[in-house]
């Protein structure tokens, strides 16, 4: 009998399968990461059992805590609010950073991994709703700092991130995320030397139409591994 993760994962599969045939995009071409923010290890290692490798966490202390415990080769991202004085406990330790929303954040990661012998590889996260409870760098203006983080020797920009604005009003989320692709076709142009392979956004809620409009990395919670307890 599958499990209660291996028959949420499957409805994702298949919903994933709809959203790209709705616009003619392949399946294949949109990878998602399993956030497991209040997860239970056994239930990470389910997903993992069924062939899941890249996991999310949004706290610097649930994610040391949980690589402790769980499989080596797991691919982790870090996708929440990171402190400047949490950096150095990150580098090395994950495949991707999603959320580098301000300046001074990715000047913090760029002493601490010219300390460490590292590069870093991040996501520049951007509010495209507007919304004063989101972050990342506001569309106005957001090509001088991304100017001055292209400069950051030790940074390696894969792309953009976004959270979809808190609402029932499909419009309002398909335009947030128009407006993120739109902004990485300008950067690409402005910038080609820079990777801006990577949409990171859609979430449980609202995935479906960020694929629609080009999203090719989801971050998938309650999709998968139920609803969160509450705290």
């Amino acid at each position: 009998m599958a499990s209660a993760i291996e028959e949420r994962l499957c409805s994702v599969r298949e919903r994933i399968s709809g959203a790209c045939k709705r616009v003619h995009r392949e399946p294949k071409d949109v990878g998602f990461i399993l956030v497991t923010k209040q997860v239970d290890p056994f239930q990470i290692r389910e997903a993992y059992r069924l062939g899941i490798r890249d996991f999310g966490e949004n706290r610097v202390q649930e994610f040391t805590d949980k690589q402790d415990q769980l499989p080596k080769d797991i691919q982790w991202h870090f996708i929440g609010s990171l402190q400047t004085n949490k950096v150095k406990f990150l580098l090395g330790q994950v495949a991707l950073i999603h959320s580098c929303d301000r300046l001074d954040l990715a000047e913090e990661l760029e002493k601490q991994a010219a300390k460490q012998g590292q590069t870093v590889k991040l996501l520049i996260q951007v509010n495209t709703s507007g919304e004063k409870t989101k972050q990342g760098f506001n569309l106005l203006g957001i090509k001088e700092n991304i100017s001055k983080i292209v400069g950051l020797k030790r940074l390696n920009i894969r792309g953009l991130m976004t959270i979809g604005p808190n609402t029932q009003d499909q419009n309002k989320i398909r335009s947030a995320f128009r407006s993120l692709r739109t902004l990485r076709d300008q950067l690409q142009q402005e910038f080609p030397a820079c990777d801006w392979r990577y949409l990171s956004m859609g979430m449980s809620a609202d995935f479906e139409l960020a694929i629609e409009e080009g999203a090719n990395l989801l971050r998938l919670g309650t999709a998968v591994f139920g609803e969160r307890p509450l705290k």
